[in-house]
């Protein structure tokens, strides 16, 4: 089985569509209900040559969608469809005279049924016979009654023919001489004009017309392939000569080009939609070059972070989508800035209560809770919590004291933690790179991560003493050639290692990269030292008389929310410069993508 590449990106499908324009306004009210985004739209005058071309075109349409509903129902109903196309020079015309020819036997074969039924009763009879009575001087009247009502006495009086009698009724004429009439108190009734006989052999006859023409329209459904090749080719040359200013420009005779992207996981909806109104339209899948819209598609945990990779740029149609990867990143690197656990609980907290009470921010709430969480998760390493330390007021062993990190400790995790996603980022491009197959950037980005992880691990080697096996120096040396032979394209080998010593200028840019992650480190220090500020400052005030526990608390609470507020914003920004740039850069994003605008009341 073929395995499906996953991109987060929803795939979508491209359709172009032809409008008149008196039709505009209801073709895109009836478009808002299904969400197609419109890209663009085009205005084209038309004379009289193109909107004859037009409505051929719209014909054609019109015969391959019936066509198609026809050999839908008949695959689903069961029913046979001849293997063989029909014998006929111009289908489409086949097609027209077929449909009329059945519109027009069905309409016959209701009629035929009514007369056949109303003459029935009255048996067989033929012109001749009502011309011998007439010649006798003889006039009949015609009546029908019930069984019951019919009574013997009117022999003795009239003259009576009974025809029939017919589902308890009784058909019967009254033959006067001149321009007598019965003396009955019964309503004349019509005498059909044709006999049952006859219109039974003309119904027969119709029937097998209309079976014969429903076999002919289903034959044709063997050539809705020809009809839509010759579809396709009336609009390419109607396009063209509109292209070329062939149309004299007329303000009230024009139509509408559109080109429009939905997801492909609607497409059978608007298939139908497009179908239903008679539209002409071409779908196929959407390609890069086409400038797609983007609509992301991510888990529940990345989907949150969605409006943060939006600050920046959409990756472009094709691309991977980074946000489920910068996404607990993102969280982290907020709780290393924030650097204090309980304001982390506290957005924890304020993230739930916004996430229940306030339905149109739900997401939001929830985006704030896991930042939260990030900040509750991160300064547990060195145990800040308010401005202090969490075992200045809860008792610990010293072995468990030791666990917590110092100041130095936290400056070199946070390096570390960057260099991490450093090398996560190459990684991501060069493993993205291999399923594009551009091999050469897969290799190049694997040997810079390489090199990178072997340049962290000796100069912590260094620093630290601490050793490794002599053999990762062979590995590093690996990831140095890969990055020599496979930073260009060139099949000059001599020029592919040129250009791969000069691309090691790249590793300024790195170490460039990886400082730039001090500032985690900065920043929850001095959110850390900040709260530190605000506990002595209360703790100072409290010696004032009477009132000092009040001026404590007032202290604790305003100056907190001071900090909290400072501190969530450089731990909102800085972790958006460190994406944008460091994680964007190495992982290879472009973007450009434009979002996924689905068309809406309310729109131009």
């Amino acid at each position: 089985m073929k395995r499906r590449k996953r991109t987060m990106i929803k795939k979508m499908t491209k359709y172009s569509f032809v409008v008149f324009h008196r039709e505009v306004e209801d073709f895109l009210r009836n478009l808002q209900k299904i969400g197609v985004v419109d890209v663009t739209r085009q205005k084209r005058a038309i004379d009289s040559y193109s909107m004859e071309k037009f409505e051929e075109i719209a014909q054609y349409n019109a015969a391959v969608n019936n066509l198609g509903k026809l050999r839908d129902e008949a695959l689903k109903n069961k029913v046979e469809i001849p293997a063989e196309k029909p014998y006929a020079e111009d289908y489409l015309a086949f097609y027209k005279e077929s449909l009329a020819l059945k519109e027009t036997l069905k309409s016959r074969i209701y009629t035929l049924k009514g007369e056949y039924a109303a003459a029935l009763p009255w048996g067989t009879f033929t012109e001749k016979n009502f011309a011998d009575i007439e010649a006798l001087g003889y006039k009949p009247y015609f009546y029908c009654v019930s069984a019951q009502r019919y009574q013997k006495e009117w022999e003795e009086q009239y003259p009576v023919h009974i025809f029939n009698e017919y589902e308890g009724k009784v058909y019967f004429a009254i033959l006067m001489e001149g321009e007598n009439k019965p003396e009955l108190k019964l309503q004349e009734i019509a005498f059909p004009e044709v006999p049952a006989d006859v219109l039974a052999a003309e119904l027969a006859g119709c029937e097998k017309a209309f079976e014969e023409t429903s076999a002919n329209l289903l034959a044709l459904t063997n050539c809705i392939d020809d009809l839509k090749t010759t579809k396709d080719e009336l609009f390419g040359n109607l396009d063209l000569y509109l292209a070329n200013g062939g149309s004299q420009k007329k303000a009230d005779e024009t139509i509408v080009i559109f080109e429009a992207f939905a997801p492909t996981e609607i497409d059978p909806q608007v298939v139908e939609f497009l179908e239903n109104n008679n539209v002409y339209y071409l779908s196929e899948a959407a390609k890069p070059e086409d400038n797609p819209p983007i609509k992301l598609k991510n888990n529940f945990f990345a989907k949150l972070y969605e409006p943060i990779g939006e600050l920046y740029m959409l990756p472009k149609y094709g691309e991977l989508d980074l946000t489920v990867f910068f996404a607990p990143f993102y969280m982290l690197f907020f709780g290393l800035c924030l650097g204090d656990m309980g304001y982390g609980l506290v957005l924890i907290i304020a993230g739930l209560a916004v996430n229940f009470a306030v339905k149109a921010y739900a997401n939001y709430g929830k985006l704030i809770a896991w930042l939260g969480l990030g900040a509750v998760i991160m300064p547990a390493l060195n145990g800040t919590v308010f401005g202090a330390k969490l075992y200045d007021f809860i008792p610990m062993p010293t072995s468990i004291t030791d666990l917590f990190f110092n100041d130095m400790q936290m400056f070199w995790f946070a390096i570390l933690f960057g260099i991490f996603q450093i090398i996560f980022a190459r990684m991501i491009q060069s493993v993205y790179a291999f399923v594009k197959g551009n091999w050469n950037l897969g290799f190049s980005a694997l040997g810079w991560a390489i090199c990178i992880a072997w340049a962290t691990l000796a100069y912590a080697s260094s620093e630290a003493s601490f050793p490794y096996p002599a053999w990762v120096n062979y590995i590093a040396l690996g990831g140095l050639a890969l990055i020599l032979f496979f930073s260009s394209d060139a099949k000059n080998p001599l020029v592919r290692v040129f250009k791969g010593v000069t691309s090691l200028y790249d590793s300024t840019g790195v170490f460039g990269d990886v400082l730039s992650y001090i500032r985690l480190f900065g920043l929850g220090t001095s959110g850390g030292i900040l709260g530190f500020v605000v506990n002595s400052i209360a703790m100072n005030l409290s010696e004032i008389p009477y009132a000092g526990w009040f001026f404590m608390g007032l202290m604790l609470v305003v100056g907190h929310i001071f900090v909290l507020l400072l501190s969530c914003l450089g731990a909102f920004v800085h972790p958006l410069r460190l994406t944008f740039i460091e994680f964007y850069k190495n992982a290879g994003f472009e973007g450009g993508g434009r979002a996924y605008n689905p068309l809406k009341k309310g729109n131009e």
